[in-house]
């Protein structure tokens, strides 16, 4: 069995990074940027290969299937990077090759506003995808870049998911009718995703959470179970959204960008805009182990479980990380 946590925002360290190892984490989708422009997000992706050099025996950055293999086998965690907003590409589709080169494997189309590519979840009205989305959705297809729509609303992710060519992922939400925030999911977007060979990943940010930070391992693994009898557990991974150590400004950066000059407070709460506390059971990456047992114990069979916990996603980047066949 593979472990792979298919996205988190960490204030990395070497901490975090041994914390990964003793929770036995052969890969994590790591955000790099979610407002940064080109320039900003290669000097993040600078920032990650001081630390390939710093703790070589700890992490390794990953780009293909065969990486997660041979993080699992040297005792590694293989390092995957993405983005949460399409900044990166600013407005030149020529740049999603460029970044794919680099080692970008997910790219959000949106983050929560409207985009040059589709519609954000908090915007009042979808139009779906756009012209230059279309376009910018093919050239992914074409190189491997997966679209992801955690933060993107209805329609838009309806459409990605019917247009692209390859699997999209929303790689960090859960069913809305569990918990109804935002960026959680409605089943018409879940099954267009996952009809369409897509992956959906878990999300244990408390604000997705039902009943928030006092969210049980037992209410959390039923609803895994109650999706995977919907949609096929074959769709189903984990992206904890982890945001460990942050301090609560990183919180406004995520929201509020260079947009506005306005404190957007989002699902939070206003009197309590910083990070919510984590639920008990998933304090950090050594937790991880602690869904596997809450999966059997809502009766999972071994190979579900495996398959939730990272199997689904390695098969998901054998197929999709690389060049159109």
């Amino acid at each position: 069995m593979y472990r792979i946590d298919n996205l988190q925002y960490a204030n990395w360290s070497e901490k975090i990074f041994r914390q990964m190892r003793e929770g036995g984490l052969d890969a994590v989708h790591v955000t790099i940027a979610y407002h940064e422009n080109f320039r900003e997000t290669v000097l993040n992706m600078e920032q990650w290969n001081r630390w390939f050099e710093q703790f070589p025996d700890l992490i390794v950055q990953g780009r293909s299937a065969a990486d997660v293999r041979h993080a699992h086998e040297t005792g590694r965690t293989a390092i995957f990077f993405g983005f949460q907003n399409p900044s990166p590409i600013e407005d030149d589709i020529g740049l999603v090759e460029i970044l794919h080169d680099l080692g970008a494997r997910f790219m959000q189309l949106t983050y929560n506003n409207q985009s040059l590519l589709a519609t954000g979840c908090y915007e009042d009205a979808d139009t779906g995808l756009t012209r230059m989305g279309k376009q910018v959705v093919r050239e992914m297809n074409r190189v491997g870049l997966v679209v992801d729509m955690s933060h993107s609303a209805d329609r838009s992710t309806i459409e990605a998911a019917d247009f692209s060519e390859r699997p999209i992922a929303i790689t960090h939400a859960n069913p809305h009718a569990w918990q109804p925030a935002l960026r959680n999911k409605r089943d018409e977007v879940i099954r267009a995703v996952t009809s369409n060979g897509g992956m959906l990943g878990f999300s244990l940010y408390p604000h997705h959470l039902k009943d928030k930070s006092a969210c049980t391992l037992a209410s959390f693994c039923q609803m895994i179970a109650d999706t995977a009898e919907k949609f096929g557990a074959e769709h189903l991974g984990i992206g904890s959204d982890l945001c460990q150590d942050q301090p609560d400004s990183v919180v406004e950066w995520m929201r509020v960008g260079r947009w506005t000059k306005e404190i957007d407070y989002g699902e939070g709460s206003a009197a309590a805009p910083g990070f919510p506390p984590m639920p008990d059971w998933y304090q950090d990456n050594r937790d991880f182990g602690n869904i596997a047992q809450g999966l059997a114990d809502v009766g999972f069979s071994q190979a579900e479980i495996e398959g939730v916990m990272g199997d689904n996603w390695l098969r998901f980047y054998e197929l999709n990380f690389g060049p159109k066949p």
